[in-house]
């Protein structure tokens, strides 16, 4: 019999919480919905600006054209004044003048179309970041709906048995939480930046092209080239990150030189070698996996918490097993006060669980950092 809190079961406490998320995801889905209908409609309104912009253009270019010969025009006139009549010259002025004025309302038109369409894109991409964070909200009361039902019955028993593995349950949800975070901004900052400027780098383009010719117009695409070169090594980089597919292809060990060489090159004054020892071979994908993940996390560590300047990687193949240490000249660290608080450590020892291996660490405040990985084959891999 469930025991009673406050005059409620702790079956009763969590039903209401998970009615209220229940609620909570579908406020949120309407929210998302509503930003996404409003995105695509200030796309096609987008679109419309853009057409205008176009035709404002081109009526300015013809514009400018009649006001180059209306000023020639008045030129000639103004040279041989007394061989036209007052009417005649009165009309070539006007006409001239009321070309001008044309073509000067022409440019207010074309620029308040221009700041209407950076307007439009600076709301667009608050709409489109409004639904990213929906979605990602929606995804942690998933996930948090998904753990608390995991197991209502006998709550006060798990409660007792399973604080730690809630912990690290909660902790995992953190994480990936931390991480979709981080990729969102990697992708706003790097390649949707990138291709934000594409498009105006486009419309300058065009008009480098009218004004002033097709030689700077070519050196702009040129530089719009190199622009678009260093969107996909972005976007490369970012897929590297969350699952290198050459891992399936090429296998670990050219898999990890190639990451560490990419390391390497974004982070500079920091030197990586990579060594391997013994007959090679491919492993079942789980395993090339882990063992990627667990070289990852500890190359990772070693930058961003040990701030280390030299980080050695070596693998031994052996008949039975294979051995992994990585070894860095950074800080290191007290390993009975870090031991039990590094997410990043307790992730490792989750990899090395899943393919059955052994893990060890040897590291000191001031001395660095060793981590050893011993994997063992399976018969029959």
């Amino acid at each position: 019999m469930a025991k009673k809190i406050g005059g409620k079961s702790p079956d009763s406490i969590f039903n209401a919480m998970l009615e209220g998320m229940e609620q909570a995801k579908q406020d949120i889905f309407v929210i998302s919905e509503e930003s996404r209908q409003s995105y695509e409609e200030m796309k096609d309104e987008l679109e419309d600006v853009r057409v205008n912009i176009s035709r404002v253009i081109e009526a300015g270019d013809l514009l400018e054209e009649k006001t180059r010969a209306a000023r020639r025009r008045l030129a000639e006139v103004s040279q041989f004044f007394n061989s036209f009549t007052e009417s005649q010259v009165r009309q070539v002025y006007e006409q001239a003048n009321d070309l001008q004025v044309q073509l000067s309302l022409n440019r207010n038109e074309e620029k308040k179309y221009r700041q209407k369409r950076d307007k439009l894109q600076r709301r667009l991409q608050i709409l489109l970041q409004t639904i990213e964070r929906a979605e990602s909200l929606v995804n942690q009361i998933n996930v948090a709906s998904s753990y608390l039902n995991s197991d209502l019955e006998n709550v006060d028993e798990a409660i007792g048995k399973n604080k730690s593995s809630q912990d690290y349950s909660l902790r995992i949800i953190e994480a990936q939480e931390e991480e979709r975070k981080r990729l969102s901004r990697e992708i706003h900052d790097g390649p949707a930046q990138m291709m934000a400027n594409v498009l105006l780098r486009s419309d300058l383009i065009e008009r480098t092209y009218r004004e002033k010719g097709p030689e700077l117009a070519f050196q702009e695409i040129t530089s719009l080239k190199d622009m678009v070169r260093q969107a996909l090594t972005e976007v490369r980089r970012i897929i590297y990150d969350l699952r290198p597919m050459a891992l399936d292809d090429l296998g670990l060990v050219p898999t990890l030189k190639k990451y560490i060489d990419t390391i390497q090159e974004y982070n500079k004054g920091i030197k990586l070698e990579f060594q391997s020892k013994g007959k090679e071979g491919r492993l079942p994908n789980k395993y090339e996996t882990a063992i990627f993940r667990l070289i990852q996390e500890g190359i990772s560590n070693a930058i961003r918490h040990g701030k280390s300047t030299k980080i050695t990687v070596e693998m031994e193949w052996l008949k039975d097993q294979v051995k992994i240490m990585v070894t860095d000249n950074g800080t290191g660290f007290d390993q009975g006060i870090v031991k039990n608080q590094s997410f990043g450590l307790a992730g490792m020892r989750e990899r090395i669980e899943l393919v059955e291996g052994d893990f060890f660490i040897n590291s000191s405040p001031g001395n660095g950092t060793i981590l050893m990985f011993h994997i063992p084959f399976i018969k029959g891999m």
